[in-house]
């Protein structure tokens, strides 16, 4: 026995170690495929030794620069399967298989592999296995391959995590063969089917585009499976029905309610499902509120809808702004008021919330129901009348006729006055830190983080200045545990730095003697020369480079240009404080601190006498500057062309804003500021970023260049589909300096954006404009008819973005806007879309503000063309109003 044992236990050793080297060896080379033969032989206590070595190797991969992805894009996989072969823990194995590190490079693992080395294991294990990958949801859709190879193996159920659903429905969805030939052979469909309607987020192969008749398609292939009784029926509509309740995006409900449309629910499903469509009538997306409301009908018709259910659905559906839909409310109503007289008592009441609503023409349409189907009873006559003050001025007298003398209107309390939201007011900006540690715990936050509000940002920065005069070592010694983890106190990656650091890491850096160590080169710029992002964000360096320089020879003892509120401003008082104190410690001014303090003031005649009085060239500059010196920059407007594009775009006709040049600025300031001060003609749209807060600190005195500069942006959303572009218009109504034609022209502009929440933001600025009594409706309502004229504005985003602002209070505000710009649309030859809709907002506004103005220019002969189209009545609306406003008699059309 002896003789036999000895030999058995040397190889044992010898196997292992050569094994070990022989796994790491094709895990680093990326051989995937020679694993199963290496790994399977082993036994566990060889397989944990050479984890050991696996785990090395992946925090050798894991800490590893960029330039090293090749070797992680090969060793990965390879380190995937070794890894979960030599693993015994189910749990263990499942973390490992589904590690971030371990996938980054290839999403999807290994699965051929990874079975050959895990198929021995016991099936108990194996199905534990894939139920841990099912509940990973970061992977289990890339896992569902392997996830169904273990279940097979194991025997167990198929996990049904949102992550399994969706890599079932790819999986089955990317067969060759018809879709419904795969599901009907697919041993999972009852179990995952189901599933379908219940993930968090919407099942994404259902969301795409498909051939209703193509052999791909889920619904079709769905419904058919549920006609053979592969699939639960019941379960699908239930299915159906309650992601549609559970609500969405249109794109993401409308897979679902094509499989209810393919499943096309009989009357009797349909009924017992009565309250799901009342509620998705009253809630949902349009298309799927009005797939509701065609359903209702059906039942309606056949006597299947109790008149509870039909009040109930109305006061939702009337209430909803969508028109077409509250005209086919009107018309269910009316239907079931002429088949069933007996439902006037509940139906009648609902009809009064059609007469507060914004179009008069579906008003109509609801007093004309109630005028017909009218009874007798005076509790419900009363009720109506009491709500025939919201209809509109044009409609009272026929209500009093329907109703009686309750519905004529109340007599008013006084003259009209224009309601406006309070305008923000700029918050003061904080004092810098006093302590050494909040600096500190301030500038980590800063550079830190992605963004950093104007506040922050110069806080942090004069608190650097500030502590790093007082005492430099003591700021350094707090500072550098704060920022250990940066790149710029390593020495191995600062050598990859080869100019200098941007903002307050330039600034820290220069605290802690630790500027990048690479050959120094010019800070990359704009590739456009011409670009106003350039152009501010070279300033805002210069005054933090001149700071960090100025710390080893002769620290400032604070910032001269910190803002005094959050918008950039300075109070030029504050400034005069500043010299004062910067001549009484001997220090000199910097000139990009100073420049960019001159460029905040705000102007204020009053303080010049103080600041000349300073007996300093900095107080002299202050002095002149607040004087003539200062002026904003002079706006020129042109018409700039149609532009053909050799590429084939095309840039169409629109206002164009240039900027004179600053001839003190370019004389007496600083080079970093020059380009600030040149001469600018108009350019294309600026792709060098959105204007924000920052940006407009830098001239948060001259909004009139700003807006100027900005203009091309804005005038891409009206054009183009670009988004956001309007995020300057609030900061610059909330900023200082002359509201003047640029800046009313921008707002002119972004009201006709191309998307709603742009139109959102013009309307903000032009609120705050208005509070502060500094818009101008004249000018604003006369750059509009210009924009409509060149075809920059449509007329249907502008009666949106009006529509809008009239409902915040503005009536009056709206009404001296549309006075100056309907002309536009009165007066052209064709009738533009959306006329009508600005024509009934112009009299809403006319009516509530009791405006009493001459008729604009064309409505007369509009008003005058006799027909029903909304452009004819809504004209015949605002001539009766503004004559009845007169004193003059309405008369019909």
């Amino acid at each position: 026995m002896t003789p036999t044992a000895t030999p058995t236990a040397t190889p044992s050793v010898n196997i292992t170690e050569d094994t070990t080297e022989d796994v790491l060896a094709a895990v680093r080379a990326g051989r995937t495929a020679e694993l199963p033969g290496l790994l399977k032989p082993l036994e566990p206590a060889q397989g944990r030794a050479l984890l050991t070595g696996l785990k090395e190797l992946r925090r050798e991969l894991r800490s590893s620069r960029w330039e090293r992805w090749e070797d992680r894009n090969r060793t990965s996989p390879a380190l995937v399967v070794a890894g979960a072969g030599c693993l015994t823990g189910a749990a263990a194995a499942a973390a490992w298989i589904g590690a971030a590190d371990l996938r980054r490079w290839r999403p999807r693992p290994p699965v051929a592999a990874l079975l050959d080395v895990l198929s021995g294991r016991d099936p108990k294990w194996l199905g534990d296995l894939a139920h841990r990958l099912a509940a990973r949801s970061a992977t289990a859709e890339q896992d569902y391959p392997l996830i169904r190879e273990f279940v097979r193996l194991a025997g167990c159920p198929m996990p049904t995590t949102d992550g399994c659903v969706e890599g079932w429905a790819t999986a089955v969805g990317a067969s060759r063969s018809p879709l419904v030939v795969t599901l009907r052979h697919d041993p999972y469909l009852t179990a995952l089917a189901p599933r379908l309607f219940e993930t968090a987020e919407p099942v994404g192969v259902l969301t795409w585009h498909r051939e209703p008749d193509g052999p791909d398609n889920w619904p079709t292939a769905l419904a058919a499976l549920a006609d053979e009784g592969c699939l639960d029926r019941r379960v699908l509509l239930d299915g159906c029905t309650a992601r549609l309740l559970r609500g969405g995006k249109p794109a993401q409900l409308k897979p679902y309610q094509e499989i209810l449309e393919a499943l096309r629910p009989t009357l009797e499903e349909e009924r017992e499902r009565a309250a799901d469509w009342v509620a998705l009538a009253a809630d949902a997306p349009s298309a799927v509120a009005g797939s509701a409301q065609q359903t209702l009908a059906r039942l309606a018709a056949a006597g299947e809808l109790a008149p509870r259910l039909l009040a109930e659905m109305s006061a939702a559906v009337l209430f909803r702004p969508e028109k077409k839909l509250v005209r086919s409310q009107l018309v269910l109503i009316g239907r079931e008021l002429t088949r069933n007289p007996a439902a006037a008592p509940e139906l009648l009441p609902e009809l009064a919330e059609a007469f507060g609503h914004a179009d008069t023409g579906i008003q109509e349409r609801a007093l004309k129901l109630v005028a017909a189907h009218l009874t007798d009873d005076p509790g419900l006559r009363s009720e109506l009348a009491h709500r025939a003050h919201l209809l509109s001025p044009s409609h009272r007298a026929r209500a009093v006729e329907v109703l009686g003398p309750d519905a004529a209107p109340t007599e008013e309390c006084g003259p009209y006055q224009e309601i406006l939201p309070p305008f923000p007011v700029p918050a003061p900006l904080a004092p810098a830190p006093e302590t050494v540690a909040e600096t500190v715990e301030l500038v980590a936050a800063v550079i830190n983080a992605r963004t950093a509000t104007v506040e922050e940002f110069e806080r942090a920065l004069d608190g650097l200045v500030r502590h790093a005069y007082r005492d430099r070592a003591a700021l350094a010694e707090a500072l550098r545990p704060a920022l250990a983890d940066r790149w710029l106190l390593d020495p191995e990656q600062s050598r990859y730095s080869t100019h200098e650091l941007p903002g307050l890491e330039h600034m820290a850096a220069c605290v802690l003697d630790a500027s990048p160590t690479g050959t120094p080169q010019p800070a990359p710029g704009s590739w456009r020369i011409d670009c106003h992002h350039t152009a501010t964000g070279a300033a805002t360096r210069a005054r933090v480079v001149e700071a960090a320089r100025r710390i080893g020879s002769r620290p400032a003892p604070f910032l001269l240009a910190t803002p005094t509120v959050e918008t950039g401003s300075l109070d030029p008082r504050v400034l005069v404080a500043r010299l004062v104190e910067y001549g009484r410690l001997g220090a000199e001014p910097g000139p990009a601190d100073f420049a960019q303090a001159l460029l905040r003031v705000r102007r204020d005649a009053s303080v010049v006498p103080e600041a000349a009085a300073l007996g300093t060239p900095a107080g002299d500059r202050l002095a002149a500057w607040l004087g003539d010196a200062g002026r904003p920059v002079a706006v020129t407007r042109r018409t700039a062309p149609t532009v053909w594009h050799r590429w084939g775009g095309e840039t169409p006709a629109r206002l164009v804003l240039d900027t004179e040049q600053r001839i003190t600025v370019v004389r007496e300031f600083p080079h970093p500021f020059h380009e600030l001060a040149r001469e600018r003609k108009a350019a294309d749209r600026c792709w060098d970023g959105r204007a924000d807060a920052s940006l407009i600190a830098v001239l948060p005195e001259d909004r009139e260049a700003l807006a100027a500069w900005c203009l091309p942006a804005v005038t891409a959303g009206a054009v183009s589909e670009a988004r956001e572009a309007t995020t300057a218009l609030p900061l610059l109504a909330a900023a200082g300096g002359p509201a003047g034609p640029a800046l009313h022209l921008a707002v002119a502009s972004g009201l006709g954006a191309r998307h709603p929440e742009d139109r959102l933001r013009a309307v903000d600025a032009l609120l705050t404009l208005t509070a502060r009594g500094e818009l101008d409706t004249v000018r604003l309502g006369c750059d509009l008819a210009e924009l409509i004229t060149l075809g920059t504005v449509k007329p249907t985003r502008l009666a949106d973005s009006l529509r809008t602002l009239a409902a915040t209070g503005a009536y009056a505000t709206t009404w001296a806007v549309l006075d100056h710009s309907l002309p536009a649309l009165l007066t052209r030859t064709a009738d533009p879309r959306g006329a009508g809709d600005l024509l009934s907002t112009a009299a809403e506004c006319a009516e509530r503000c009791g405006a009493a103005a001459p008729e604009p220019a064309g409505l007369a002969a509009v008003a005058a063309r006799g027909g029903t189209s909304r452009l004819v009545t809504q004209a015949v609306r605002l001539r009766d109003a503004l004559r009845r406003n007169e004193g003059a008699p309405a008369t019909g059309n």
